[in-house]
């Protein structure tokens, strides 16, 4: 992370970071445009060529790609997230399905 002047932290983000945006952007025809605006669930697995890779990070990189690409409409109606990582050295991927949330999940969310 590296703060600018006016103190707001950003996060730097690599070539490959860059390069795995740019090929959600041209993959993610089913959800692309659907401007889901409901609450949701994310169902992920993330299939790593390495043991050392980070599942947090892929999973905000992958919640961002969908706001990109107008999947969903803000990020921040996830409210839950089935996630999973696997190694896979020859194919590495991410799989995801998104799971609009109906009234009554949605309430069992609320405090009362």
């Amino acid at each position: 992370m590296v703060a600018n002047s006016g103190g707001t932290k950003h996060i730097i983000k690599n070539e490959q970071i860059r390069s795995y945006e740019r090929s959600f952007i041209q993959q993610c025809n089913t959800y692309k445009g659907r401007r889901i605006d409901s609450h949701f669930k994310l169902h992920i697995k993330v299939y790593s060529s390495s043991v050392r890779f980070d599942l947090d990070n892929a999973l905000k990189t992958v919640l961002d790609c969908l706001q990109y690409v107008g999947a969903i409409s803000n990020d921040s109606n996830c409210f839950s997230i089935d996630a999973s990582k696997y190694i896979d050295e020859r194919h590495p991927r991410i799989e995801f399905a998104i799971e609009e949330m109906n009234k009554q999940e949605w309430n069992n969310y609320l405090t009362k």
